[in-house]
């Protein structure tokens, strides 16, 4: 082994550890591989930023762009609405709604068809008096199976056509992946639709009426005629049993208290933490007289910075006054001061559920960081996070994608929050208003783009380009909200580990991987070699971002093909049905994530139907394989 490679091999052993760490989010892991891979010398300065013209980061971020026109402009709701069962039993209503997942993810963002469809879930689970889980893993592996079956249905399929194209024998076609995706994905819905679903964990009672979120951590501020005021904190936990809640921790002026028995009868103004299921919170709250709310020097904080939004704005309106209009900064206050207003003065505030989303605004930033209140006009009184309990106080609470939000407010004013924070409602909700002519303008661009690319008349890149192209001519989104709809962690991941990869094909490190694997455990053999990469890949997908995975894999796929003389494409192929079947764990994909709070689901849970459904997968993919991409 010469030093390049094992200097390489050592980056994305340390890399892979990263990733499984958690710790740094993906695109960080990913920028400081490459930054490791130029200070060694493995990586041309030069090159270093050259992923970011990669015809595949491109074609990601304009497909992100022409998805959330879709979503935008009412046509998925519109699909929705129309195609899905409201009469059926529970197998047939889930073979529906996961193959409307497929379809949708094939052609569009799959964390937008789940967040779109997952309220419908949720309703249908209540309908067919089921766990909400038993509907939304279905939907979540669906949205993951509608990625293998075209070019652009996920990242890494688009990553394995430019190492096609880097070989020399051209990119894949737009439906390439077609023939062996959709069996692949069609005998994973029959599974998911008639076995799947009965073996998920059902993490809520049949019959309840609302979906299991876990446990919320609130904040109870002890009123001036509450009961609870001279009660032990056991006198207080006695009360609460009755409403299946439990007192985590007290804060009294400000100060958490780490040993809160010790802490003598409960006073008027402590703050109490407590870990209630959202069907009981509001019973226990009222059991002891305890109210939502911020202490009073939280509330004296607002007045002051009340009073000094006041001052500012007369000397802004004496200034306005002098040159006769308005500032746009004064009517920015105006507008928040409100929200303010409303949020304080109306008696009918909205509860609402939001789940945070992947790629959120929200990430790892806590309410008091967003100034909810005076920004918004709403606020957060409690947060769900599945699998771990919240230690810090609520509005000191950094945010997780897959944290399920409880928000008090307007519910235009949640909802606007909601738009623009990244986040996804877990209620009922009504359907957009949809403007027929932006609806047909979305799928004119979308349309247009996928037929330039399916007849090589374009490559995928500028077709697509094409299609933002035109949104923008007919103004169906504002540019803001193109900006928006890019994923962009997923571009930086993708530009950074894409001269990574290379190095480690240059430096011959790949080569190596695929001889120990090939003479050590194929020996020899190319259809056992095909399943080794196919099931490699696979479990790499489980724990790391599949866009990494792909990434990192083909050089080996590439190598190990070479190695046995036989053609790279099915290994190629076997690399891009392999990255996008993560089942077995909530951290293999976003969407996986984006349920765990929602569904009630532990980390455990994902494999019980996970484990069978890559076995399905593996059963039929490998033949599929040889039969339409032959050795």
């Amino acid at each position: 082994m010469t030093q390049p490679q094992w200097m390489i091999l050592a980056i994305l052993a340390a890399t892979l550890c990263l990733f499984l760490y958690g710790r740094w989010r993906h695109d960080i892991v990913a920028a400081t591989a490459l930054l490791a891979s130029v200070l060694v010398g493995l990586v041309p300065a030069d090159e270093a930023f050259t992923g970011f013209a990669h015809p595949a980061v491109i074609t990601v971020a304009c497909v992100l762009i022409l998805s959330s026109a879709l979503l935008q402009t009412g046509v998925v709701d519109m699909l929705a609405e129309r195609l899905l069962p409201t009469e059926a039993g529970p197998t047939i209503t889930i073979a529906a709604l996961v193959t409307l997942s497929v379809v949708l993810s094939s052609f569009m963002n799959n964390v937008g068809a789940l967040a779109l469809l997952m309220p419908i879930a949720l309703q249908i689970a209540r309908r067919q008096n089921l766990a909400p889980g038993k509907i939304l893993m279905p939907l979540a592996f669906g949205t993951i199976l509608g990625g293998m079956t075209t070019l652009i249905g996920t990242p890494s399929n688009l990553i394995v056509s430019g190492f096609r194209r880097q070989m020399g024998d051209g990119a894949f076609d737009m439906f390439a992946f077609t023939p062996v995706g959709v069996t692949v994905a069609a005998c994973g819905v029959l599974f998911v639709a008639l076995i799947g679903w009965r073996i998920v964990p059902a993490r809520e009672r049949a019959g309840a009426d609302s979906f299991d979120t876990g446990a919320y951590l609130t904040e109870a501020r002890v009123a001036a005629n509450s009961k609870a005021i001279g009660m032990s904190l056991r006198e207080a936990e006695a009360e609460l049993e009755g409403a299946d809640a439990q007192i985590i921790s007290l804060v009294r002026n400000e100060i958490r208290l780490t040993a809160p028995h010790t802490a003598g009868p409960l006073r008027e103004d402590d703050l109490v933490l407590i870990e209630a299921d959202p069907e009981t919170l509001a019973k226990a709250l009222d059991s002891l007289g305890l109210v939502f709310g911020a202490t009073p020097t939280d509330d004296d904080d607002e007045e002051e910075k009340e009073k000094e939004k006041e001052k500012e704005k007369q000397a802004q309106t004496s200034d306005d006054d002098a040159v006769g209009s308005k500032t746009k900064e004064q009517e920015k206050q105006e507008e928040q001061e409100k929200k303010i207003e409303r949020s304080i003065e109306l008696d009918d505030a909205e509860l609402v559920e939001l789940v945070v989303l992947p790629g959120s605004s929200l990430l790892s930033r806590s309410a008091s960081d967003l100034n909810l209140r005076e920004r918004f006009g709403i606020n957060l009184l409690a947060i769900s996070r599945q699998g771990a309990r919240i230690q810090s106080r609520v509005r000191h609470t950094a945010l997780r994608h897959g944290d399920v939000l409880l928000m008090q407010g307007p519910g235009d004013l949640i909802s606007e929050f909601a738009a623009n924070a990244g986040c996804a409602p877990l209620a009922t909700r009504a359907l957009r208003a949809p403007d027929r002519k932006k609806m047909i303008m979305a799928c004119t661009a979308m349309a247009i783009a996928i037929g330039v690319t399916a007849f090589n008349l374009l490559p995928a890149a500028i077709s697509f380009l094409l299609g933002v192209v035109l949104l923008m001519l007919f103004r169906v989104l504002p540019l803001r909200k193109m900006y928006e709809a890019v994923d962009w962690p997923v571009i930086v991941l993708l530009a950074a580990l894409l001269p990574v990869a290379q190095a480690t094909e240059s430096t011959g490190a790949a080569k190596l991987v695929a001889e120990l694997l090939m003479n050590n455990v194929a020996q020899g053999n190319a259809i056992v070699a095909l399943g080794l990469v196919l099931v490699v890949t696979m479990f790499m997908s489980d724990v790391i971002n599949n866009a990494a995975t792909a990434a990192i894999m083909c050089p080996i796929a590439i190598s190990s093909a070479n190695q046995l003389n036989v053609s790279a494409d099915p290994f190629l192929m076997a690399v891009a049905i392999g990255a996008s079947a993560a089942f077995l764990t909530p951290i293999g994909h976003q969407n996986n994530t984006l349920i765990l709070g929602p569904g009630g689901f532990r980390f455990g849970d994902y494999w019980r139907m996970g484990l069978p459904l890559e076995i399905v997968v593996t059963l039929i993919a490998i033949p599929m394989l040889l039969l339409v991409w032959p050795l």
